[in-house]
């Protein structure tokens, strides 16, 4: 079974995305701030990270900067997806 994780500081959001993702059979894991999400995503194994840029305690951007270098580092892979809105 795959491992998805949110990163979404709104829970109806994580919630709704979650509910989704779990009637295709993907075991999913939320976080609602981004320096929790990105501990998670450093110790656990996932498959697919579901990132919201506007977080609480560090953003989007520096979660997503952090993963990759430790990415890097260990050669391994995985899919980062990052949700934005633009205000115009």
């Amino acid at each position: 079974m795959s491992r998805i994780l949110i990163i979404e500081d709104e829970e109806v959001i994580a919630d709704l995305e979650k509910d989704y993702l779990e009637l295709s059979d993907f075991q999913v894991d939320i976080c609602n701030k981004g320096d929790q999400g990105l501990q998670a995503a450093l110790t656990g194994e996932y498959d697919l990270i579901i990132l919201d840029l506007m977080l609480p305690e560090m953003d989007g951007f520096e979660v997503c900067k952090r993963i990759r270098e430790k990415i890097l580092r260990q050669m391994s892979t995985v899919s980062i997806v990052t949700l934005g809105m633009t205000v115009v």
